[in-house]
């Protein structure tokens, strides 16, 4: 492979901002691995990543695998400002994961035009600059 084909080929996402609270997730991120927060003591599923419980203000937290499937709840393309670190303005999406809590991230592999409210998709990862990876959303199935 030649140099530029190389430089071609270089992740252009930008990393995670990686928090105290939110480095469990990213870490399992960057071995493939898709994993939330539960409250160890009501037991509800929490996102994004934080110290205390939203639901019942507990400090007990576990980190849980996830199923890494959801189904579209809203999507749009913003195109201005362009995307920084995309060749073409991404989807953005709020997916509604089987555990109930909602994530917003990229949907792939999917035009705009084909996408549908309840339409299932799961989880899989894309790199960033840093060799790290992030958590991003694919039709099911495919």
């Amino acid at each position: 492979m030649t140099t530029e084909a190389a430089v071609a080929q270089s992740p252009t996402r930008i990393a995670p901002i990686v928090t105290p609270d939110s480095q469990f997730f990213w870490e399992a991120a960057d071995r493939g691995e898709f994993v939330g927060q539960k409250c160890g003591a009501c037991g509800r599923y929490a996102f994004p990543p934080r110290p205390m419980c939203p639901h019942c203000h507990s400090l007990e937290r576990k980190v849980v695998s996830l199923s890494g499937k959801g189904s579209v709840q809203s999507w749009t393309m913003p195109r201005h400002p362009p995307a920084f670190g995309f060749a073409e303005p991404p989807i953005v999406a709020v997916v509604r994961l089987e555990e109930g809590v909602n994530f917003v991230s990229n949907l792939v592999g999917v035009r705009l035009q084909d996408i549908r409210i309840g339409m299932a998709v799961e989880v899989m990862f894309e790199p960033t600059i840093g060799n790290h990876q992030v958590p991003v959303f694919k039709p099911a199935g495919r």
